[in-house]
């Protein structure tokens, strides 16, 4: 079995700063794409970044310049700095990983539970 936790959400003020943490833990061979989402109340979920095996990013416009995406693969882990934090960034946030298992030859994807990050006055 393959599970992803994630931690780091909570509540902050407009300006603060969070960094939200997805670590993947099971019988790993290779962790491929790593990504962050997010969904707000009444809202379809959507890509906020997200970083290739080769270290590439991909930021979602309303974010770039205020997020930072990171990997270290030795944890199976990713992180999101979030910086100069808005109210229209309320949501739960969730991590994805492309996965390939150990003795296997396919990668899936896998999700993590979600943390709710509320920024507020």
């Amino acid at each position: 079995q393959v599970q992803l936790v994630e931690s780091g959400g909570g509540l902050v003020q407009p300006g603060g700063s969070l960094r939200l943490s997805c670590a993947a833990s099971g019988r790993i061979s290779r962790v491929n794409a790593m990504g962050w989402y997010r969904q707000a109340p009444g809202k379809e979920r959507e890509l906020v970044a997200d970083i290739t095996s080769g270290d590439n990013t991909n930021y979602a416009g309303s974010v770039k310049g205020r997020f930072t995406i990171s990997r270290d693969d030795a944890k199976n882990t990713v992180y999101l700095q979030m910086n100069s934090l808005k109210p229209e960034d309320t949501a739960v946030y969730y991590c994805k990983m492309g996965i390939t298992r150990s003795f296997t030859w396919v990668s899936h994807d896998y999700w993590g539970q979600g943390t709710q990050v509320t920024v507020s006055s």
